[in-house]
């Protein structure tokens, strides 16, 4: 992919030396939805960084300043259509990144790539990406009650959680920012 860089933040292709970075935020992930891409140690986190690397869906954010890996971002294209989503190191949160490096990756989505319309999926009890979704001007189209498992009680029952569908129409966000 090419890089895209925002007042704070690079967005690029990984590498093999984020891989501590990518293992300070995988090795506990925060949202069930990545905990199937846990990482035990150091040497699971270069493969995954070096897998990664391959790979123009993923994208990892770094700090301008010091190319520090702090979180990534996935579009995976269908058609003219891309299921986007974010993953980031908590230590970073609150901070806004997440926000930046999204509004960019929106962008270069619906100019660059010609995306038709994006969406996301997020579990109901992750607020922070439910806030996120629409202050990128992502509309929820539902709510998919006990949709998917990520994880299995004490007997190993799976634990189904309710997923919300979020989406942006490329004309819905020319709209949004021809009134900026």
């Amino acid at each position: 992919m090419e890089k895209i860089e925002t007042e704070r933040l690079v967005l690029r292709n990984f590498r093999k030396n984020d891989a501590a970075g990518l293992l300070a935020y995988l090795q506990q992930p925060v949202a069930s939805c990545f905990l199937s891409l846990a990482l035990k140690d150091m040497s699971e986190a270069e493969a995954e960084a070096q897998k990664r690397s391959g790979d123009d869906g993923h994208i990892a954010v770094c700090l301008k300043e010091s190319d520090r890996l702090i979180g990534d971002l996935f579009a995976v294209e269908d058609d003219d259509t891309f299921s986007v989503g974010w993953n980031f190191n908590p230590a970073f949160g609150g901070q806004g990144y997440a926000f930046e490096a999204a509004t960019a990756m929106v962008a270069h989505l619906f100019t660059a790539n010609a995306a038709r319309r994006l969406y996301a999926y997020v579990e109901d009890n992750n607020t922070s990406s439910q806030r996120l979704c629409e202050k990128l001007g992502m509309r929820r189209e539902g709510l998919f009650k006990e949709f998917i498992s990520f994880k299995k009680d004490d007997k190993g029952v799976p634990i189904y959680e309710n997923t919300m569908q979020y989406a942006l129409l490329r004309k819905e966000w020319e709209t949004a920012r021809a009134r900026m």
